[in-house]
């Protein structure tokens, strides 16, 4: 029997090591293990985990994991856009330092190398910002060793920006699979009913796919108006895209 030779061909890999300087950060990725006295806190991996569950979902057909996927892009976005001013502060503040006095970056000279596998692009963007805040807190740190904060104020900005990634790395977690698919929304059956009920009612942009994440899954809509059958022409929304110039409408993808 002939296989084609790209039916052989496996995933692409590289490998991957992520270097941290600060305490701070590690305790970030690492996040908390519950225990009789405290609660737990969501780690780096954690989030990954749980952006994978909600990909999956998205994969499988659920609208709201789409709606879920939006909301966690603008989660990103939003501490993207605080840890920048947090940034912008601290550029400010250093300008006091005095240029007679010439002064290398402060690094650790045993930083803690992390071996790393993702497989979402929210989970680099969310390493990207973990970045960010490793080198806000060298910076903070080396602030206070030149005087030119206090403790008080060091501490206060190093627990605003691990407050911001704490709270993006816990966010995904309270996504919920709705047990429906767009098909059951076209037929308005039980398992769509069910699902308005406990999580509300969709956006009609999001319930038809025309917005989405910007690392959304790729719908099938092929599938969908198959799996659909007889109710597709009640329903606008599954009605095949606009071409133009080749360009096809975002939203649900043909399958060809």
């Amino acid at each position: 029997m002939f296989y084609p030779i790209e039916s052989r061909l496996g995933p692409l890999r590289s490998a991957m090591e992520l270097t941290l300087h600060t305490f701070h950060a590690v305790q970030i990725w690492q996040g908390r293990a519950a225990s009789e006295e405290k609660t737990a806190i969501i780690g780096f991996g954690g989030f990954l985990g749980a952006i994978r569950n909600v990909t999956r979902g998205a994969e499988q057909g659920d609208p709201y994991a789409d709606l879920w996927m939006l909301r966690i892009q603008e989660k990103l976005q939003r501490c993207k856009a605080e840890l920048a001013l947090i940034q912008d502060n601290l550029e400010l503040l250093m300008r006091a330092f005095p240029d007679a006095i010439s002064a290398e970056e402060n690094f650790s000279i045993r930083p803690v190398r992390l071996p790393i596998v993702i497989t979402t692009q929210f989970g680099y963007l969310a390493m990207y910002l973990l970045i960010t805040y490793d080198n806000i807190v060298r910076r903070l740190l080396h602030a206070y060793h030149v005087a030119l904060i206090d403790r008080r104020e060091m501490e206060s900005r190093i627990h605003a920006g691990g407050r911001l990634l704490r709270g993006l790395f816990g966010f995904p977690r309270r996504y919920r699979h709705s047990g429906a698919t767009r098909v059951d929304f076209a037929y308005d059956n039980d398992q769509a009913r069910q699902a308005r009920k406990l999580f509300g009612e969709l956006p009609m942009d999001v319930l038809d796919g025309t917005r989405r994440a910007d690392f959304a899954p790729p719908l099938v809509r092929d599938r969908v108006i198959e799996e659909a059958g007889d109710v597709v022409e009640q329903l606008p929304w599954l009605a095949p895209a606009p071409k133009a110039n080749g360009y096809q409408a975002p939203g649900l993808t043909t399958g060809d």
